[in-house]
């Protein structure tokens, strides 16, 4: 195994867990992922932070998708502590292992920035999403700046490599629209997470439409 593999499959995980969870970005967390109702499908599951969030009243069935072996088990076990039957499987989200449009909600924190085709993936979770569905997201990505975008782009290729391919410079609401939904945007702003240059944040929900 080499060094790269061994980063990916053994730190990434820890980082995610460590710095997905951090109280700002927690807090975006807590405004969107209660919003989701009847069928919900997460994209990047793993970790299970998300888990104790959902408002169990208002959903129906639960199923979850993430590439990492390490965070799925993580995931799991947080199911199991919640107390609920989960479909929480490997998966990608240029590929999404599901029908379509059988979700009422598609939960989408802090993925976006890391999936290995950006427009791919969010044309999956549109395809997943029944016509009136909502797509809850709050990610990083694209500062308004200028200046600081610019060097996001400079960073991204050592970045997304020490970091499990996560993007600084990714479009959030505008990709959201660009793949044919209908974003409602519920905040956006620089958050205080000590790295300005990773802080810009865009949160809310977007309808499928017809």
């Amino acid at each position: 195994m080499g060094f790269a593999h061994w980063w990916d499959e053994t730190v990434v995980p820890k980082i995610v867990r460590c710095g997905c969870a951090m109280e700002p970005i927690m807090a975006l967390r807590r405004d969107v992922v209660p919003l989701a109702h009847g069928r919900v499908l997460e994209l990047g599951c793993g970790g299970g932070i998300n888990q104790p969030l959902y408002d169990r009243a208002r959903v129906t069935s639960f199923a979850g998708i993430d590439p990492s072996p390490r965070l799925l088990d993580h995931a799991r076990s947080e199911a199991a502590a919640v107390g609920w039957d989960a479909d929480i499987c490997d998966g990608r989200g240029e590929a999404i292992p599901f029908d379509d449009a059988i979700f009422d909600s598609v939960v989408c924190t802090f993925t976006l920035c890391s999936v290995g085709d950006h427009r791919q993936t969010l044309a999956e979770l549109r395809r997943v999403l029944r016509p009136g569905g909502m797509l809850l997201y709050a990610e990083h990505g694209r500062a308004p700046d200028p200046k600081l975008a610019r060097w996001q782009e400079r960073l991204d290729p050592l970045w997304s490599r020490v970091f499990g391919n996560c993007h600084l410079s990714r479009p959030v609401t505008s990709a959201i629209a660009a793949a044919g939904l209908e974003p409602e945007p519920l905040g956006q702003r620089y958050g205080d997470t000590g790295i300005k240059i990773a802080s810009w944040m865009e949160w809310g929900r977007a309808v499928k439409r017809g």
